[in-house]
């Protein structure tokens, strides 16, 4: 990835690399919500525990963080740490959700609708091979795995392809597997498989959705890095700075582990940022896409599934843990870990 920042008009010479520091900060803010929300197809032609899942449930071997736990559906991304309390991981969650065993099921969910099962599988959409590795073998158990992916309907992604620098996304999380030597999403994960529904808008749906909402990318643009400056501020609060973590990161002999792991701090702490995309009054980017994604799901209730899995950035999954309790009377009831980036190598 190119960081060239450009003229710092705003900078006197003397703070102009305070100002590069700052300006560069944002951007990993900026980039980390990408790496939760955002998965664009390449362009193509045409508190209870259940049996199978525990909370401290954990793929990768290695022990994990001892914070307080919190409450199931709000934490979706998280770090993790071994004995010393040195950063070892970046993991996602998988959390199950069942029919709510007080209320059953809302008004707006018929009885013969409620699934054993839906599980939110959070994802990041750049990470170790050996990640989806785990998740490739984890979705064989769904009757239907719904995937995010703007793209048009009908639209086979083949397996190892990737996604193109066409789209600007695509170009900012090419850039950021290549910085942090990862490897994307549309790359190892298997959507061949007869079970993968897809669940997500067209990029006509989606340009449609952003006009009637008075939306534009250059506004979510500007809406995202308000976000993240704001997060900044937070931490600047803390006593908290990545600026010179970022510096000293860029220039260290192993720059891809210590980059990741400072992109992993970021990212542990993004639920804030996501907070103000969705909801009813959220975006294109995270309501929207939501609502069609579990309008999907109503399809495949309907249809006899009993074992669903979502799979979606994890950056989605605050706001549609709330619409799968307010719409389908359903609560959640175990949570795996899994390991998205080994910070140790």
């Amino acid at each position: 990835m190119n960081f060239s920042l450009g003229p710092l008009s705003g900078c006197r010479p003397a703070a102009r690399v305070g100002c590069s520091l700052k300006q560069l900060s944002s951007a990993v803010c900026l980039l980390a919500t990408l790496l939760l929300a955002c998965q664009h197809c390449p362009p193509v032609a045409a508190q209870a525990q259940a049996a199978d899942l525990s909370e401290k449930a954990d793929l990768s071997g290695k022990n994990v963080e001892d914070d307080a736990t919190p409450v199931l559906g709000t934490k979706w991304v998280r770090l993790k740490r071994d004995k010393n309390d040195d950063l070892v991981g970046l993991q996602t969650a998988i959390i199950r959700y069942r029919p709510a065993a007080k209320t059953g099921v809302t008004k707006k969910t018929a009885d013969s609708t409620n699934p054993p099962f839906v599980d939110l599988v959070g994802a990041i959409h750049v990470g170790d091979k050996e990640y989806y590795d785990k998740l490739n073998a984890h979705f064989k158990q769904y009757d239907a795995l719904l995937y995010e992916l703007v793209a048009p309907d009908g639209s086979v992604v083949a397996r190892g392809r990737g996604t193109s620098n066409r789209h600007p996304v695509g170009m900012l999380q090419n850039g950021m597997k290549q910085m942090l030597e990862l490897d994307h999403q549309l790359e190892q994960i298997d959507y061949t498989k007869s079970n993968f529904v897809h669940a997500d808008m067209s990029p006509d749906q989606f340009a449609e959705s952003m006009q009637n909402r008075g939306e534009s990318f250059l506004q979510l643009y500007f809406r995202l890095i308000g976000q993240s400056i704001g997060h900044q501020s937070r931490q600047a609060k803390k006593g908290q700075s990545m600026d010179v973590q970022l510096f000293t990161a860029l220039f260290s002999s192993d720059r891809a582990r210590q980059l990741k792991k400072l992109m992993a701090t970021q990212l542990a702490e993004m639920e804030s940022i996501f907070l103000g995309l969705g909801g009813e009054e959220g975006t294109t980017l995270i309501s929207e896409r939501n609502k069609v994604a579990l309008q999907v799901l109503k399809k495949e209730l309907a249809a006899g599934k009993s074992q669903l899995g979502i799979f979606y950035g994890a950056g989605h999954l605050v706001d549609m843990d709330e619409r799968l309790r307010q719409d389908f009377g359903l609560e959640p009831v175990s949570v795996k870990w899994v390991t998205a980036w080994d910070l140790t190598k």
